[in-house]
């Protein structure tokens, strides 16, 4: 049976760089990425967005192209999954029959896109979006004239979709089931000003409404049937409602896993020479409150990522990186510093009119989280206050007046 150094499974962002950083940091054993992909590593956070609209070929989204992994010497071995984990043997069974043992295994597995449960979820014409083979299909019954598309969840992946499906003439109607947007990620200002956007341009957005099936027509999606019994005539019918993470093997092996699988603060599971990074590792953070949480986000994998290179290294690191996000919907970049959960004051700095503002966050007078549009300055600046802790004068950074890293020394 054949024995890798190090191996790999996923090669999202958090994989990928994980055998990056181990290069980087003189790691010279074998490297093994497995991947139930069947492309070279790739950027995610595009595919909803500039790889969709069309602005960025494929090739522009690669992490690094095919002649890089050559030369460091790493492997790849594509349209395969894991099965199982026999923790004992350090041993891996692959989909494909074979079997594979490892020195040190790195989990960076992801997630994979939440189905719906109601009828017709699997009719043609139903999206996730998650791979680069989803947008291709979905870009594919667009160019054959499908029009009329209905956009199910309204976080993130589902307002990006809706964004780009707008540019390019769709007609787009978007549900969501809590009584506002970007409900789990970002406060009321923020969810009122996207609300806004997006049904200026076009978008019919719908709140507190759920679905109650998707009917078909020859085996492809016709319409979608409402609670209420209404229903909505769809081309194309795109799920982002999150996804739930990769970790089935690790928990048949015995990992703890709770909302995916723990980890320490090496990024190290339960399991003798197992790490787990990226979308689908829980750590305790810092910044909520010591809870432990999953982050689906690029810079989370790729902190993580640097933290399991290193202590495979044999130098042992801490994860305390302040979590950051971004979303790109038409010409608004939305980028966030912080967690906002369990914030109990906001601050709106400047005017979402002028859309160009920030919203700065509080939980017992010390700023833990800022959204900004069209702030880049507030957030690079926010991100240092909330990482040192600058909290003297809270209330004052309302004053657009002021940059704030003016406040440092406040």
């Amino acid at each position: 049976m054949e024995r890798r150094n190090v191996v790999i499974v996923g090669s999202g962002h958090g994989g990928a760089q994980a055998a990056i950083y181990l290069r980087q940091n003189g790691f010279e054993g074998s490297i093994l990425m497995i991947s139930n992909d069947s492309e070279l590593p790739y950027e995610r956070p595009p595919l909803s967005k500039e790889y969709f609209s069309g602005n960025k070929p494929f090739e522009r989204i690669l992490i690094r192209p095919e002649k890089f992994w050559n030369d460091k010497k790493i492997e790849r071995l594509l349209d395969t999954e894991v099965v199982a984990i026999e923790s004992s043997k350090h041993e891996l069974s692959l989909s494909n029959g074979d079997s594979i043992r490892y020195d040190k295994l790195i989990w960076a597995a992801g997630g994979a896109p939440r189905s719906l449960t109601c009828s017709g979820s699997d009719l043609k014409g139903v999206y996730a979006i998650r791979t680069r083979n989803d947008i291709d299909n979905l870009v594919g019954a667009i160019d054959r004239g499908a029009r009329k598309a209905v956009v199910i969840g309204g976080g993130f992946i589902g307002l990006e979709m809706a964004a780009v499906l707008r540019k390019l003439d769709c007609e787009v109607t978007l549900l969501e089931a809590q009584s506002r947007i970007l409900a789990r990620v970002a406060g009321e200002e923020i969810s009122a000003f996207y609300e806004t956007e997006h049904r200026t341009r076009g978008v019919d957005l719908r709140l507190e409404t759920q679905v109650d099936s998707i009917e078909g027509e020859r085996g492809r999606v016709a319409r979608v049937r409402l609670h209420d019994g209404s229903a909505l005539e769809a081309d194309v019918v795109i799920v982002g409602i999150g996804i739930v993470a990769s970790v089935e093997p690790l928990r048949r092996a015995g990992a703890i896993c709770s909302n995916g699988v723990e980890v320490d603060g090496s990024c190290r599971t339960s399991l003798k020479d197992v790490f787990a990074i990226g979308d689908c590792a829980a750590h305790r953070s810092q910044w909520a409150e010591n809870a432990i949480i999953r982050i689906e986000s690029v810079q989370n994998a790729n902190e993580m990522a640097r933290v399991a290179a290193l202590t495979i290294c044999g130098r042992d690191q801490d994860y305390t990186a302040l979590p950051w996000f971004w979303s790109n919907q038409y010409d608004l970049k939305l980028q966030t510093a912080g967690l906002s959960l369990g914030h109990d004051m906001t601050i709106l700095r400047g005017d979402p009119a002028t859309r160009s503002f920030s919203v700065i966050y509080l939980r017992d007078g010390e700023v833990i989280a800022l959204d900004c549009v069209n702030a880049v300055k507030d957030f690079a600046q926010g991100r240092f206050i909330i990482s040192n802790k600058i909290n003297r004068h809270p209330s004052a950074m309302a004053d657009t007046g002021t940059a704030l890293k003016d406040f440092k020394d406040s």
